[in-house]
């Protein structure tokens, strides 16, 4: 059967273009696989809706960035709606599957183990603090630039940082420094 011809449609091309560094991203924000691709999924359907949008904006990956952000952003919204339970533990999948596909692979175990971290640490940002944060300290993108991206102001911006960039180096200070010792008298 051939392709039809929204298959090679300009947009779906640069669309397609934009996935690999967007699912990245948005696991980082999202938390989850998961997650990350219901937001890009989502992200997706909105610029679908209007693609001359993405296709005539000088910045494609930002405005699909963008998009996603604000996916994950009422993704995150609805679940506050939910009951929340503890997940101290880590989840032991059935078989540990993880940890089979994880024992034979002898390079860039580091680099992932990395990932892992900065995708948990993110985790414990608003959206809006770990989207900034992404575009500025891991996409290179000025402050300026990411403000534009996320429509907010420059200030608001530059809090949202401050203020995730003061929550990262409180948790990677520890339970001690967080809760100001309180451990210890209990």
């Amino acid at each position: 059967m051939a392709p039809s011809a929204t298959d090679d449609s300009p947009f779906d091309t640069l669309f397609c273009g934009l996935l690999p560094r967007l699912y990245r991203r948005a696991v980082m924000l999202a938390g989850t696989r998961q997650a990350a691709e219901d937001a890009v999924h989502e992200a997706y359907l909105k610029l679908a809706a209007r693609p001359e949008r993405l296709l005539g904006h000088p910045e494609p990956y930002a405005y699909a960035f963008r998009a996603m952000a604000s996916a994950v952003h009422d993704a995150r919204r609805k679940e506050r709606r939910h009951v929340l339970t503890d997940v101290s533990e880590p989840f032991e999948g059935a078989g540990g599957a993880g940890g089979a596909a994880s024992a034979g692979w002898d390079g860039g175990l580091e680099r992932r183990q990395g990932e892992l971290e900065a995708v948990r640490l993110l985790g414990r940002l608003s959206a809006r603090q770990a989207a900034v944060v992404i575009l500025v300290d891991l996409d290179g993108y000025t402050l300026d630039q990411a403000a534009r991206i996320m429509r907010v102001h420059r200030g608001t911006a530059a809090r949202h940082r401050s203020r995730a960039l003061g929550a990262l180096r409180a948790e990677l200070a520890g339970p001690d420094a967080r809760d100001g010792g309180r451990r210890d008298r209990a």
